[in-house]
């Protein structure tokens, strides 16, 4: 597995938020949806409320 950088921003009540979070998955699909799964269960968000700008190694 691999290290992934996912950057991007999530809605606020007050506006927009951004974001950078790391983390190993298999590729990059993988750690985006990680990532929608995380800001869903810890937030409540849906994945539209999601912007997702960057996935790097």
């Amino acid at each position: 597995m691999s290290e992934y950088t996912v950057t991007g921003r999530w809605k606020t009540p007050n506006g927009w938020q951004g974001f950078e979070k790391s983390l190993e998955a298999e590729n990059e699909d993988v750690a985006v949806e990680h990532v929608y799964a995380s800001f869903g269960s810890k937030h409540g968000l849906k994945r539209p409320q999601v912007d997702i700008e960057e996935v790097s190694a």
